[in-house]
């Protein structure tokens, strides 16, 4: 008999996105330096202005996106905290004062919410939940409560919901309690912090470091409900990682690399495994490490003039001089005059011989008489360019400013022009087959540790594939595209130019926003260039100023990386896993992504049984990474990214899934690792010192543990594609006759999703789908009042439907599953 299989549809949608600030420089980069040449009049705004890292606390998300639709670019640390949201930037004095005004507190050194006893957090259990069952009428639900251990400590994760939640007057309140563990008795009584995210009630939720394991816990709220949980396991106990095998090989990556060191890399995995390896180039070349030539000259008034070459500066920009020349006499027109590559404004004069000639006017006769040298010129920002320019003291050099240079970079490094990204694909079987697993790093350019992360997951691949049985069977199972770096433009300019830049090189700014000083705010934030859920449709998350840092382009799918990902998708469509790899904030999250801030209404939530494969997975993943050193990314950090870190409009990720039906991750590498000499959590950073203390923030740590966990994905996606077998399906407390009203519930053996129905007809596709309690929250539960037959199947996550039951077919047999709950009311 053949075997039914099903992929759950879901529609695509169309979205937004937005947040803006830089990032620290690495050790050893100096984000103020000059790339001033010597011996020539360069612009006087070439030297950027002197930043600095500062920790910033939001009252919420409405005020966040307030900050992102303002041009501010926030790091990925952003936390959640009891009293609203705290990030870190790296600002201007200007900015810190503009960022002040618009009530967002600069916090000093010492200062900020240091979580010690408590924590911000929330996510849903993996698999089975060790929480009560609920209750139609309960008013207090513990939607999970999480053990977990690391460097010899215990922590509690507790996430609660109280259906009063969203009451303001008096705010509704909740305690927690919990047990000993052997003495069933509650105590230890704490206050649960509050959340609210974009006027919504969220939950309540803490972490709390305790020495001892709880069985339960009990949660009260203000207004009278209560409500006990279990306590789960949350990581703890996972089989040994695959590095434990003996003979196999790892810690292949011993240095941050540069985009064409991963390229070429890869291609030589390619040359040295071509039974297992291969190169897919991608059609779409970028827009190139590549700039024009630009001064602004005269200062930063109403008399500068910005002047930007027609050529790359690398093809002749470069040598392009402008000298603003006064000459003796009276009623003297605007002139210009091109030798070579020298232009000289001649400047006007009045009938009195004094100067006459306009910034804007000056602009006009560049644009239209350097002999095309000059493509733009125009006033200084925002000004009307109306005040008289001045002549220049000597010609001004154009430069590109792309002439800085790394401490032992190779020759003719980086290159310039445009840049053709290769995919490197690994599997024995690449036919299309088995199911592929793409990871995306390095979409933002200043996160170095994801290229890292996946080249070395890429090695392992081939180096123990002939000797290391699991291993063996990823690379039979499965068919792997490696994107180690999806931003190679913007990837140069951090590690040449500007460590913090995070968007790509491709620079759409009007002239108000054109001049070189604003350089390092250029370019297309590339996870916010999607079609789904983007910034252009009304979700926040992404940014229509293009100086932001989460910037979504003028329409979607503008950039060539964005289009080469949709491209690679949709060619080979036995893509059925991603992973977007991102740092430093230490989440692991997949849809929803974004929410439409009024109201926060989000994309559609996955079904449940998609939702329960998410975390399975996840379970699995993390596990794998704290396998290396005891690395916990904490429960408050794993979900729906839009719930457990903020609305990003126009994510790859949300384009994926609702369009392709691919298991979409996002994984935010890095972030907060506990240091047991002081009793807190470390946070961590896009480019941390490659060696450094093994217990705490490196990059070095940082690639081989979550390496770790790429691995898992794999194996992950290698038994998704081998899964035949049909799920099952309970209903409890099950069919029969019940002496009054009854509270009724489905439960699977794995993730499944269920279709029923309750008029006595056959289930289908189309028929309701059994949901959540609510978000995060187990399935939901029925109060019967009157006799009712559900009739139902299951779909698991690899689309095999419960007893081969077919829903697109009526034929006799109507092998779904029923059930009839018989009211007696006597």
């Amino acid at each position: 008999m053949r075997r039914r299989h099903v992929r759950i549809g879901l529609l695509a949608l169309t979205a937004m996105a937005g947040s803006v600030l830089m990032a620290s420089a690495p050790a050893g980069a100096d984000p103020t330096h000059s790339t001033a040449g010597a011996g020539s009049n360069r612009s006087q705004l070439e030297d950027r202005e002197a930043v600095s890292l500062v920790r910033l606390q939001l009252t919420g998300a409405d005020m966040l996106d307030k900050v992102v639709a303002a041009g501010f670019d926030l790091e990925h640390g952003v936390k959640r905290v009891p009293t609203g949201i705290e990030a870190e930037a790296v600002l201007t004095a200007e900015q810190r004062a503009e960022l002040q005004s618009m009530g967002v507190r600069i916090l000093g050194s010492d200062e900020g919410f240091a979580w010690n006893e408590q924590a911000d957090g929330g996510i849903r259990a993996a698999g089975k939940q060790a929480v009560q069952p609920l209750n139609h009428e309960q008013t207090v639900r513990v939607v999970r409560a999480d053990w977990f251990t690391t460097k010899g400590q215990g922590f509690l994760y507790v996430e609660a919901r109280t259906t009063e939640g969203q009451q303001a007057d008096p705010v509704v309140e909740m305690q927690l309690e919990n047990d000993s563990g052997t003495d069933t008795a509650f105590g230890f009584a704490r206050t649960m912090s509050r959340f609210v995210d974009s006027g919504q009630y969220m939950f309540h939720r803490n972490l709390f470091k305790l020495d001892k394991r709880p069985s339960q816990i009990r949660v009260t709220s203000s207004t009278g409900g209560v409500t006990t949980g279990k306590v789960s396991d949350w990581l703890e106990n996972a089989p040994p990682p695959l590095t434990d095998n003996p003979g196999y090989k790892s810690n292949f990556v011993d240095d941050y690399k540069t985009p064409q060191q991963l390229y070429g890399r890869a291609k030589e995995i390619a040359q040295q495994y071509p039974d297992i390896a291969e190169i897919v180039y991608l059609p779409n070349k970028t827009n190139g490490y590549q700039r024009k030539a630009q001064a602004t000259i005269g200062g930063t008034g109403n008399s500068a003039v910005v002047v930007s070459s027609a050529a790359w500066g690398h093809e002749g920009g470069n040598d392009i001089t402008v000298e603003f020349v006064e000459r003796p006499g009276a009623n003297l027109p605007l002139a210009v005059e091109v030798t070579g590559k020298a232009i000289r404004v001649l400047l006007a004069k009045d009938a009195s011989g004094a100067l006459a000639s306009t910034a804007a006017e000056v602009a006009a006769a560049l644009e239209t008489r350097s002999a095309g040298l000059v493509d733009r010129a125009h006033p200084y920002r925002t000004n009307a360019g109306t005040g008289i320019v001045a002549p220049t003291s000597a010609p001004v050099a154009l430069t590109d400013f792309l002439d800085q240079k790394r401490a032992g970079a190779p020759a003719g490094e980086p290159p310039r022009g445009p840049a053709t990204i290769p995919v490197l694909r690994i599997g024995k079987h690449r036919d299309g087959t088995k199911p592929g697993v793409l990871i995306q790093a390095q979409d933002h350019a200043r996160e170095w540790v994801p290229a890292t992360t996946s080249l070395e997951a890429a090695e392992r691949l081939v180096h123990n594939y002939k000797t290391d049985r699991e291993t063996k069977k990823i690379v039979e199972d499965t068919d792997v595209f490696f994107i180690l770096s999806n931003n190679p433009d913007g990837a140069n300019y951090s590690f040449y130019n500007f460590a913090s830049q995070r968007k790509n090189l491709t620079n759409h700014c009007p002239d108000e926003n054109a001049d070189p000083g604003r350089r390092d705010s250029w370019g297309v934030d590339l996870n916010r260039n999607y079609r789904v859920a983007s910034g252009h449709d009304g979700y926040s998350g992404g940014s229509s100023v293009c100086t932001s840092g989460t910037y979504q382009g003028p329409e979607k799918l503008s950039e060539p990386e964005s289009k080469n990902i949709i491209w690679l998708v949709e060619k080979y469509r036995n893509i059925k896993f991603m992973m977007s790899v991102h740092s430093n904030g230490g989440q692991l999250f997949w849809q929803p992504g974004a929410y439409i801030a009024d109201g926060r209404i989000t994309t559609p939530r996955p079904p449940l049984g998609d939702e329960a494969f998410y975390w399975q997975s996840a379970s699995r993943i993390l596990s794998q990474v704290k396998a290396y050193r005891e690395t916990v990314v904490t429960p408050e950090n794993v979900g729906g990214s839009s719930d457990v870190l903020y609305s990003s409009a126009g994510n790859v990720r949300e384009d994926l899934y609702y369009t392709y039906g691919i298991y979409a991750f996002g994984w935010e590498v890095g972030g907060s690792v506990y240091n047991p000499a002081t009793g807190n959590w470390q946070g961590g950073s896009f480019q941390p010192p490659w060696e450094g203390d093994p217990d705490l923030v490196s990059g070095h740590s940082e690639t081989m543990e979550y390496a770790n966990g790429i691995m898992e994905m794999f194996r992950v996606a290698a038994d998704w594609g081998k899964d035949k077998k049909d799920p099952k399906s309970t209903f409890v407390p099950g069919g029969g006759k019940y002496h009054g009203p009854v509270d009724v519930r489905f439960e699977t053996n794995e993730p499944a999703t269920i279709y029923y129905t309750t008029d006595g007809s056959r289930p289908t596709l189309q028929s309701q789908r059994y949901e959540a309690t609510d978000f995060r929250e187990p399935g939901q539960v029925f109060h019967v009042t009157e006799t009712t037959t559900f009739n139902w199947f299951s779909v698991d996550a690899a689309g095999n439907i419960e007893q081969n039951y077919d829903p697109t077919k009526n034929d006799k047999r109507n092998n779904y599953r029923t059930a009839t709950i018989k009211i007696d009311k006597k």
